[in-house]
């Protein structure tokens, strides 16, 4: 999340003149094409499904799952990492990792606290796992938002995780081979059901105040200096905000 003055953040919070003037101020040091490609990709974006990869220790396979994730629209990704710390080859990542909102888990407790409140949200939990009676990628509804869940590169997903989920999921194979690469699972998953979801008429897209919110932590990361034009942005306006 972007990092503003405390004392405006409850006007940027509620007043969506202050976020429409701050964007203004702050893409104005962008060549258009640059503000433009932003924008276009912040109006695809969604958090209506998601995904959460749980203890990977390939960095090639990390690196790869973020820039899927990133390729299809996703906003938010979920990283269980209590043996393996996750990192990202940026070489393989291509960046991806600096648009995405990512949010790390550590501990069991910390994993349970974290479904449970995306199951709070509306979220169905999504257990990819091999098996023949469960259910397949292509039956699986997109109304509901939904969080697919991804295993270890060797043993797959733990027990817990697997029994916390609201459904398990197969994804088609008919070779000998009971597994695709973690990555390819994840662009499988996302290729069909993301696919689906952007055909359907189901409301997908972040809400006109997530995009200007989006929009403010990009170009914060995209303008040079960004802190301090913030803080001159604000000092310039002090008088106005606090009216």
């Amino acid at each position: 999340m972007f990092i503003l003055p405390d004392i405006f953040k409850h006007q940027i919070e509620e007043d969506a003149k202050v976020r429409e003037d701050l964007i203004r101020y702050l893409s104005s040091f962008l060549e258009l094409a640059r503000w433009q490609r932003l924008q276009q990709v912040a109006a695809a974006r969604t958090r209506h499904v998601t995904v959460l990869v749980e203890d990977l220790y390939q960095m090639q396979n990390c690196s790869a799952v973020l820039r899927t994730c990133e390729c299809y629209g996703l906003q938010n990704i979920h990283v269980v990492a209590r043996k393996n710390e996750f990192q990202v080859h940026k070489a393989i990542s291509m960046g991806a990792d600096k648009w995405l909102s990512i949010n790390y888990y550590h501990s069991d407790e910390d994993v349970r606290e974290g479904i449970l409140l995306l199951k709070k949200q509306g979220y169905r939990v999504v257990a990819t796992l091999p098996g023949e009676h469960h259910v397949c990628l292509d039956d699986l509804p997109v109304e509901q938002p939904s969080v697919f869940l991804f295993g270890t590169e060797l043993h797959g997903l733990s027990p817990d995780l697997i029994h916390i989920a609201d459904t398990p999921m197969k994804i088609p194979m008919y070779g000998f081979t009971e597994s695709f690469n973690i990555s390819n699972s994840v662009a499988i998953v996302l290729s069909t059901f993301v696919e689906k979801l952007r055909k359907s008429s189901y409301s997908w897209q972040l809400s006109p105040k997530e995009q200007e919110f989006l929009l403010i932590e990009w170009l914060q990361k995209s303008v040079k200096h960004a802190d301090f034009l913030i803080n001159k942005f604000f000092q310039e306006n002090i008088a106005q905000f606090k009216k």
